[in-house]
């Protein structure tokens, strides 16, 4: 089933300047991109973006780093695309995080963990619409995408 998901590369990647390498592995698994940017987020976009750990001990310190710094969030496009990235990247805490996955080869500690993925169609449908607006999107065929879903 063709889905869409947001990912979001936070600061610790942009700053260590993995944001290469980390597109580099969705492309290569056959993922498409179908649009991506670069932004500071601001204090309301944080806190409504994350507005599920409000209660939590933890989130004003999740507030300050992500908006500490620019952020790579993009769409990416592919048959069950959701359960792919999740995959691929791999557990929350970097200490529990296969070897292989974006966050078990680049992550350092639990807050600082590279890359944020959605969970669910209905937290992509969310954070897709928190993020971007329809005409940010580029709707194009890869040239092997036949060889890909076929």
């Amino acid at each position: 089933m063709r889905q869409r998901t947001f990912t979001m590369l936070k600061p610790d990647a942009v700053k260590r300047r993995l944001t290469g390498e980390i597109l580099a592995r969705f492309e290569k698994r056959g993922i498409k991109i179908v649009a991506a940017k670069t932004l500071m987020i601001s204090d309301d976009l944080a806190k409504t973006h994350y507005g599920e750990h409000s209660d939590k001990p933890f989130f004003g310190d999740l507030i300050s780093y992500i908006t500490s710094g620019p952020v790579f969030a993009m769409v990416l496009e592919g048959d069950d695309v959701i359960s792919m990235v999740r995959k691929m990247v791999g557990a929350t805490n970097p200490k529990e995080a296969d070897v292989g996955t974006i966050r078990g080869d680049y992550a350092i500690d639990l807050g600082r963990n590279v890359i944020h993925a959605s969970d669910s169609e209905a937290s992509a449908e969310r954070e897709i619409n928190l993020f971007f607006d329809e005409s940010e999107f580029c709707d194009y065929e890869l040239p092997d995408e036949d060889i890909i879903y076929e």
